[in-house]
């Protein structure tokens, strides 16, 4: 199949670039702006495949995607460009509001008018994929589980902007019968993860010497997925999901924040230990905590599970592992992109 991919230089994206073009026969174009998130460095392994193309623009030009679709003739939209850093959206809604919700209406409308030019089996075998995040369904208490059921209450404008981009994907479906899917998934971590996010942050600080800023109490919980374990269930949920189903996507792993940076400290502390002998937990410090911080998150994935097939092969403990090793021998990556976008830098703190 031709596989079109909106965000696919970014994390996730690009995880499922390097996915489909390794462990399929499908074509894919990678259609990304390049922001401060994206890279192409994340694709280069795969980028001389005769079954890969990238194209540069920006989701809410709609003369661009317009091209981009009309030249490639996809037979799935898998659309994942976004604006994602909660503590960016606290300083700047605006661009969230504009990249989630205006380019998601664009690329919706974009793939409908495409979408009505078909023949009728192929018609029937087209599909739009929105991927989106749990965060829309607000905070949970100690005790539960969101499902596929679960009311919407975003808390940042971060996830008010996904939230509505979901709505609009379900709106598509409902009233102009464009066959739509959308997956909602916990906090990914794994290789090419733009380090302003927790765990990649945690360790270019600790490798720096530097404080390993942590949340209020670092108390907050949230379910852990492996990007790996992700893109599997995207591949799974645009071949055989049913147009109109929501799926939820987890890891089955919850832990607190001071938990998760403890283990990456521990880790380290094993695979690259300090010239003094101390442990890399001794850098951590408490700082002010997320205006709205959510409190927990976690998914219950069933149902990917029993209509799919699908179920996430790492464990935290051995995806974190990978992730610790592969930042430890791609310093080069990473390092580059911390001097330029100084992505070590605190955000979010906006009032």
């Amino acid at each position: 199949m031709r596989i079109f991919v909106t965000g696919g230089a970014g994390f996730i994206g690009s995880a499922l670039v390097r996915h489909l073009i390794e462990n399929t026969d499908h074509e894919v174009l990678n259609f990304d702006k390049l922001t401060y998130a994206g890279t192409l460095s994340t694709v280069e392994r795969v980028a001389s495949s005769n079954r890969y193309r990238f194209v540069q623009g920006d989701i809410c030009d709609a003369d661009a995607v317009k091209a981009a679709i009309a030249e490639f003739k996809p037979e799935i939209v898998t659309h994942l460009a976004a604006e994602s850093h909660v503590d960016r959206s606290i300083d700047g809604p605006g661009a969230f509001v504009q990249t989630n919700v205006v380019g998601t209406f664009t690329m919706l409308s974009e793939a409908r008018a495409y979408w009505l030019g078909l023949d009728d089996e192929a018609k029937a075998a087209f599909r739009f994929h929105h991927i989106s995040t749990d965060e829309v369904y607000g905070s949970l208490g100690d005790t539960g589980l969101f499902t596929e059921e679960t009311p919407y209450d975003p808390r940042s404008p971060y996830s008010a902007s996904k939230a509505g981009s979901d709505h609009l994907v379900s709106a598509w479906g409902h009233t102009f019968g464009l066959p739509v899917l959308i997956t909602n998934c916990s906090n990914n971590y794994g290789p090419y993860h733009f380090p302003e996010k927790l765990i990649p942050l945690m360790i270019v600080k600790a490798l720096a010497g530097a404080d390993l800023p942590v949340y209020g109490k670092g108390d907050q919980v949230r379910d852990w997925l492996f990007v790996e374990d992700h893109v599997r269930a995207l591949h799974a949920v645009f071949e055989k999901g049913e147009p109109g189903r929501t799926y939820n996507v987890g890891g089955n792993n919850e832990k607190q924040n001071l938990e998760v940076v403890k283990t990456v400290c521990a880790i380290l502390d094993r695979l690259r230990p300090r010239a003094d002998g101390q442990s890399y937990a001794t850098q951590i410090t408490y700082v002010a905590d997320r205006p709205g911080h959510d409190k927990r998150y976690a998914i219950d994935a069933s149902r990917i599970k029993d209509e799919l097939g699908w179920e996430p092969a790492e464990t935290f403990e051995t995806g974190i592992e990978k992730t610790v090793a592969w930042y430890l021998d791609n310093q080069d990556w990473w390092q580059a992109i911390v001097a330029e976008h100084k992505a070590d830098q605190r955000r979010g703190l906006s009032v």
